[in-house]
């Protein structure tokens, strides 16, 4: 009995080797324990008022999986009984035992409970005599218990198994009746062995290490990963706001109006999509005139609000870029510029009744050049002024040729002037031959006035 004793520590031993992963997979431990008795003669489990007995031992274990571990138990000690009367036996015992344990958490708890079950053999006798009568077997060993990791390599466990021996006969009393059973208390410290390989030193070994490459001091999560406690995809060390979702972009920070410009820094928060801002996350305003980028029509000169943020220099109202006459104060509908005075209008009126052409050409008469002189010194005094040269015809003619001479009229004039010095973009001739008369053309009189050139400014 005494050697089913020590098995069934050996094998509780085994079983307290714990703490295996799949980087330290071996194991071996030191263990002490007491054992009870219960058989022919009695029964002391979890009795108090009986003797105890000792054993001592060594384990080596090997770890199967996540939850699994196999332990080999070699053990020495004393089993017996003692009830302070003549019925009482002693005997020291060898013992070995392998046993399977499940593990009810996994290898990264601190607390680990446990149930376990296998097989063993134990020897009767102080010396290593292989005598089949000395030799018991328990069949099977089961129990349970708790490990305790101290550290990385330490475990503290405590175990209670029961041995169930295949014998009746280490108590002398074999009457083939009650086989017997012993109980053992067992505490004992094991130690995990191997090099875990962890390549960045983050404490997640490389086979379970999702990432190998975490700079040192980063704390991790049980994958090897740096922890990403907002889980926006950005890392803790590297978020600068650790505690809210936020972009890759932006250091993990969030921004809400998606103008590239963090929420906290965001003076502006609800900029509308699309609006280029400034460090500030406002709209940008180049100019600093109060008027944002966006509907600025003068972005980098400062304006006013009314005129969308352009300059009006003269201060009539028509912002400068719109401005033909940006120096002179004018009005909205001359476009900036100053009215055109009364006797200078009247004068063009005239002075187009005055341009006469060879007959039937568009050559203009030596007599014509003065009236187109005095037109240009009236022009180039109101430089911003646009001129139309309108043609007209009798109905002399068809209406084909009319249109065409009226047109080359025009056109003359306009050449006439161009070559004076006033720019082509600031003259627009038609002609529209016979189709707007001032008079009948039944007439000599009609038909002269019919024929004329109309000179028309403007801004």
């Amino acid at each position: 009995m005494k050697k089913i004793i020590l098995l069934c520590s050996c094998l509780a031993f085994t079983l307290l080797t714990q703490g295996q992963t799949e980087d330290k997979k071996w194991n071996i431990g030191l263990h002490g324990g007491v054992t009870q008795y219960q058989g022919d003669l009695g029964n002391n489990f979890y009795k108090t008022d009986k003797a105890y007995y000792g054993f001592g031992g060594i384990s080596v274990s090997r770890y199967l999986g996540r939850y699994f571990d196999l332990n080999f138990l070699a053990s020495k000690g004393t089993i017996g009984y003692n009830d302070g009367t003549a019925r009482s036996f002693n005997t020291d015992f060898n013992a070995v035992a392998l046993n399977l344990r499940f593990n009810m958490t996994g290898s990264e708890s601190i607390l680990r409970p446990y149930v376990f079950a296998g097989v063993g053999a134990i020897l009767f006798d102080k010396d290593l005599s292989f005598d089949k009568d000395l030799i018991d077997y328990a069949l099977p060993t089961v129990g349970g218990g708790i490990n305790i990791r101290l550290t990385d390599v330490i475990t503290l466990n405590l175990q209670e198994t029961f041995s169930f021996s295949n014998k009746d006969r280490r108590d002398g009393i074999d009457d083939n009746g009650k086989k017997d059973a012993y109980l053992s208390h067992m505490a004992g410290l094991t130690f995990n062995l191997g090099d875990k390989k962890d390549a960045d030193n983050d404490g997640v070994g490389d086979r379970k290490d999702i990432c190998a490459n975490t700079p040192a001091g980063v704390s991790v999560d049980e994958n090897g990963c740096p922890l990403d406690k907002d889980k926006d995809g950005v890392a803790d060390y590297l978020d600068k706001c650790p505690d809210v979702a936020g972009l890759a972009s932006l250091n993990g920070c969030p921004d809400l109006d998606k103008d590239g410009v963090t929420d906290s820094a965001d003076k502006c928060p609800d900029t509308k999509s699309g609006t280029k801002v400034d460090a500030t996350g406002c709209p940008m305003d180049t100019d600093n005139d109060g008027v944002e980028n966006g509907i600025d029509n003068c972005p980098d000169v400062a304006g006013s609000a009314s005129l969308n943020g352009c300059p009006d220099e003269d201060g009539d109202g028509v912002a400068d870029n719109d401005d033909r006459c940006p120096t002179e104060k004018g009005t909205i509908e001359n476009k900036g510029c100053p009215e055109i005075a009364k006797k200078d209008i009247e004068r063009i009126t005239y002075l187009g009744s005055k341009i006469f052409f060879e007959n039937n050409s568009a050559k203009l008469k030596v007599g014509s050049l003065v009236q187109l002189d005095e037109l240009l010194a009236i022009i180039n005094k109101y430089d911003a002024s646009n001129l139309t040269i309108e043609g007209h015809a009798d109905s002399n003619g068809s209406d084909a040729l009319n249109l065409e001479l009226s047109q080359k009229r025009t056109e003359s004039v306009k050449e006439y002037l161009t070559q004076k010095g006033i720019a082509e973009t600031r003259i627009t001739a038609i002609g529209f031959g016979e189709t707007k008369p001032i008079a009948t053309n039944s007439t000599v009189l009609g038909r002269a006035k019919n024929r004329r050139v109309e000179l028309k400014m403007s801004y």
